[in-house]
């Protein structure tokens, strides 16, 4: 029997909308159904084999420490978590795995600033083409650049977030500039007698700090949708389809993905792409392979290494906005800075991938939790990842 809309999600559709989709308890419907909602662009894979999820019983009743009430396995940790999904890769196989009810394994997740990552992966394949050089001055792929906050910065600068950017990320405050950001990638209403920006328009209205470039770790997200707009503009082709052909079809995806686009179809590479937990997974295998699946290089093996060795960490130290206390911060990565090499991608309202080399496992968790900055469980996320990389399967 086909239950309906209000059945499954305890709300009608028709609730759902550009003014509180990202608030609870639309999310829950909305992270995974991103395109009912904002123009979007497709990242195609090579052909859709829908998959099946995993049954993990045994992992799930596992008890684990928490210190949390109420969390005493990890099933409940998930719940508690708000997660939407959750897959663990151990050696490239699929060893665990959960989704909530109202998610389905082969149904794309918005990963918000996860996608700033994928952005400086597809940045690395095109770097090792010779068409972008981190070295370079912005103004040198982007001449209308000059005047704005980016005119003295180096594209380097923006990959490691070190820009000095007079911006601030409201996510709560309609009458921020942040505000004004999400109308013109259209993730926001427009307001009456307010004309709509586009976002390649926004981002050269930003102003420059009264400090250097270079300096302190700065997580703004303008800068990852820059780096949207310079590969667009140096190569000439879409960035959905740059994706798809350099990344998503030969690591080998299963869905297609999509990410939101503007009024003229430029893409929210800071925080707009959407896809499965499984595909997600896949991401990080290829990076802890060294950028290869199946003997085959998809990614330039030398950026990987240095995306995992490099980044400033006395930057990160002045700088940091996650609690990685050994941390650094290298093209769009978060390193731990520990032993077991860890390395992440980051988004908010609860979006992990998490890399442990030293027990060569891949965790993916997709949420839709309520504050976007929140993360009520902070390091007790921290915790339970390395409870799961220290498992047995």
């Amino acid at each position: 029997m086909i239950r309906s809309f209000v059945e499954t999600h305890g709300f009608s559709r028709a609730d759902v909308t550009l003014s509180n989709w990202r608030t609870a308890p639309y999310n829950v419907w909305a992270f995974q159904n991103v395109r009912d909602l904002v123009p979007t662009a497709e990242i195609s894979c090579a052909r859709v084999e829908p998959e099946a999820p995993l049954a993990s019983p045994d992992f799930l009743s596992t008890r684990i420490s928490t210190g949390i009430d109420g969390a005493e396995t990890v099933e409940d940790f998930l719940r508690h978590a708000h997660t939407d999904g959750f897959v663990a890769l151990r050696k490239g196989k699929v060893v665990a795995e959960y989704y909530a009810p109202h998610a389905n394994v082969n149904a794309p997740h918005l990963v918000f600033s996860i996608s700033k990552s994928l952005t400086a992966m597809l940045s690395g394949i095109l770097e090792a083409q010779g068409l972008l050089d981190p070295d370079m001055p912005v103004t040198h792929y982007v001449p209308q650049a000059v005047g704005s906050a980016y005119g003295d910065a180096t594209y380097r600068d923006v990959l490691d977030m070190r820009v000095s950017l007079d911006f601030e990320e409201s996510y709560l405050d309609p009458q921020s500039a942040f505000a004004r950001y999400r109308r013109a990638m259209l993730w926001n209403p427009p307001i009456e007698g307010t004309p709509v920006e586009t976002l390649p328009a926004f981002l050269m209205t930003l102003q420059k700090a009264d400090r250097p470039h270079g300096g302190p770790f700065n997580y703004l997200s303008p800068n990852s949708d820059l780096l949207g707009h310079i590969i667009e503009t140096v190569t000439g082709a879409r960035y959905a389809d740059l994706l798809s052909d350099l990344l998503w079809k030969p690591m080998g995806a299963r869905n297609h993905g999509s990410i939101t686009v503007d009024a003229i179809g430029s893409p929210r590479t800071a925080g707009g792409i959407s896809v499965t937990a499984r595909d997600l997974a896949r991401v990080g295998e290829l990076l802890r392979n060294d950028g290869a699946v199946e003997g085959r290089q998809v990614l330039p093996a030398a950026w990987v290494a240095d995306m995992r060795e490099n980044g400033d960490r006395q930057a990160w130290q002045e700088g940091r906005n996650v609690d990685l206390p050994n941390g650094r911060y290298r093209s769009q990565w978060y390193q731990s800075g520990d032993a077991d090499g860890a390395f992440a991608a980051i988004g908010i309202h609860g979006q992990w991938l998490w890399v442990d080399p030293s027990t060569q496992t891949v965790l993916v968790k997709l949420s839709s939790q309520p504050d976007p900055l929140g993360d009520e469980e902070g390091q007790d996320v921290f915790a339970f990842f390395r409870t799961i990389c220290g498992m047995s399967f």
